[in-house]
């Protein structure tokens, strides 16, 4: 809003109305008013589901400290989802199709957790949401990215092509541009989806390589593929944030940092010159994703205020859910889903866990008669409190390595 706002008086020439063009400002603005909304609103939310008594229930689970986490707040996810949407409503453009895809999956995998929450709370369910209905939920929002990649005519790459003798000939009907350094080129755009694989030189990988079997029919099929893949991730990654959703701090924590790594890519993504010179994808509008990033940052932090251990409130799948899916479409609209292994792999970590753990149980459970366990509990941070550390120090180290991760993700940009 208050792009629109300032963008009508900046053609009166008032003094200052200009600052809110430029992507950096009104992504520091956004991180200030994030923050800020999840620290005024945390407070009265935690003592409002206080006063109704809408707390979490607490599994006996053998587990130190499980306790004292009887009758804590839940459904916290409804201060990250406001303190994401009401800043991007206030800085974003809300014209550009990836936020409003942003946007889009914020609040519909945030009404899933909502309802997985309520069924728990209010009506004394332990059970939660079917897992059908979270499923359907999640292949809908697949569906939903998938289908605006194919329609949309802003979602696209574009490619420079140096003007030479021989582009010349084969490029007449591309419009051409040159930079500041008097280099010329003709500018491709590319509606085939394509992605980028990690450490990999020439890295761009076109899911059209997957159907070459089909001939004249690939660029049609390919959707279909490309439709199936963002489906899997967002299934995938929402899933493996609500698993990590289980120390204090955790789940939050880990977002703020892969958040905070999704924004430098679509910073540089969506900047033609930066793109240029790491020799990456350049995505038109691809840069305004960097004022939901800093909105999600400023809301994980803020939430953190009330999420560190002892926590105050906790997430429950409102906001476990609809980080996951954030995550995911994220890193999808920056055609950075191959990355998503490395970024997120506290994620892969805890998911991959629960699978090799129920896996080995009912493996060993049919050839033996009795069920073995890989881990002492899964997922895998349960693990560790069996093996007698403390919370935070758990929530801590997975951080740590969180970071390195994150590192080791933005390091892909230039080692291939």
């Amino acid at each position: 809003m208050f792009y629109y706002l300032f963008q009508y008086l900046d053609q009166f020439d008032l003094p200052g109305a200009g600052l809110f063009q430029y992507i950096s400002f009104r992504a520091a603005m956004t991180v200030i008013v994030s923050l800020l909304i999840s620290l005024f609103i945390g407070k009265r939310i935690i003592n409002y589901l206080r006063r109704k008594q809408i707390g979490e229930t607490v599994r006996n689970l053998g587990l130190d400290g499980q306790n004292q986490k009887q009758g804590t707040p839940t459904m916290g996810g409804i201060i990250i989802i406001a303190s994401i949407v009401v800043p991007v409503l206030l800085f974003g453009n809300l014209n550009n199709v990836y936020v409003i895809l942003m946007l889009i999956t914020t609040v519909w995998l945030g009404l899933i957790g909502f309802l997985d929450d309520y069924i728990k709370v209010f009506l004394k369910n332990k059970e939660g949401l079917r897992g059908k209905f979270k499923i359907i939920g999640q292949v809908g929002l697949g569906l939903i990215v998938g289908i605006t990649f194919l329609l949309s005519d802003e979602a696209i790459i574009r490619e420079r092509i140096p003007v030479t003798e021989a582009s010349e000939q084969e490029y007449t009907d591309l419009p051409m541009v040159t930079n500041d350094d008097g280099e010329s080129f003709f500018l491709r755009d590319h509606k085939t989806p394509l992605t980028t694989i990690p450490f990999v030189k020439n890295n761009e990988f076109n899911y059209k390589w997957l159907v070459w079997f089909a001939g004249k029919h690939a660029d049609k099929l390919v959707w279909v593929v490309f439709i199936l893949v963002v489906i899997f991730i967002v299934t995938a990654v929402s899933n493996g944030a609500n698993l990590s959703d289980g120390l204090d701090g955790l789940a939050t924590g880990s977002a703020a940092i892969i958040g905070t790594t999704l924004g430098i890519f679509a910073w540089v993504s969506g900047n033609a010159i930066f793109a240029d010179y790491l020799n990456i994808m350049y995505i038109p509008n691809a840069g305004e994703l960097m004022i939901y990033a800093a909105a999600l940052i400023g809301a994980t932090i803020g939430f953190l205020w009330y999420n560190s251990f002892p926590a105050q409130i906790f997430m429950g799948d409102t906001g476990s859910l609809a980080l996951g899916g954030i995550i995911a479409v994220f890193a999808i609209v920056i055609r950075k889903e191959l990355l998503i292994p490395i970024l997120c792999g506290i994620y892969l970590f805890e998911s991959v866990s629960v699978i090799l753990q129920v896996s080995w149980f009912k493996h060993t459970k049919r050839k033996t008669g009795t069920g073995r366990r890989i881990f002492l509990m899964a997922p895998a941070h349960h693990h560790f409190q069996k093996l007698g550390y403390h919370e935070a120090k758990i929530v801590t180290r997975f951080w740590i390595i969180g970071l390195l991760l994150a590192v080791i993700t933005v390091v892909t940009l230039k080692i291939r």
